[in-house]
């Protein structure tokens, strides 16, 4: 099971970085509008681009990887926990405890602060302090 995660894990991020890739090479739509202005040669300012060329049908496949991907990543993970390999019973992040949570505050407290001790050799309140 851990093989097919790392695998898909890396299909992942390689369809991401190449998603990024492509979007980043291809033509605005916004770039002609310039030229529209200027010399008049375009047909539009904002109108049909017409068909899809193969940049954005190239992105919108590895666009479809990657969602499958991660679908298929939370999956394994969710049933990974509800198996129990987690140790718990739930299977959401949300049914288990937080550590900190756990722990009852204390009045006047410092959230986030070590607690302090009070050593069992301190002077008695009614008894003479030590000079």
């Amino acid at each position: 099971m851990q093989i097919w995660m790392t695998l898909i894990l890396a299909v992942q991020l390689l369809s991401a970085l190449a998603m990024i890739g492509l979007v980043l090479i291809q033509h605005g739509k916004g770039a002609d509008m310039g030229a529209s202005f200027g010399s008049g040669a375009s047909g539009s300012l904002f109108g049909a681009t017409g068909s899809a060329n193969f940049l954005s049908r190239s992105t919108a496949a590895l666009a479809t990887v990657f969602f499958c991907c991660t679908l298929a990543l939370a999956f394994m993970s969710n049933s990974a926990s509800v198996r129990g390999s987690t140790g718990t019973a739930g299977g959401s992040v949300l049914d288990r405890p937080a550590s900190a949570a756990s722990q009852p505050a204390t009045a006047g407290a410092i959230p986030g602060a070590a607690p302090v001790a009070i050593p069992a050799s301190a002077p008695a309140a009614s008894g003479a302090a030590p000079r």
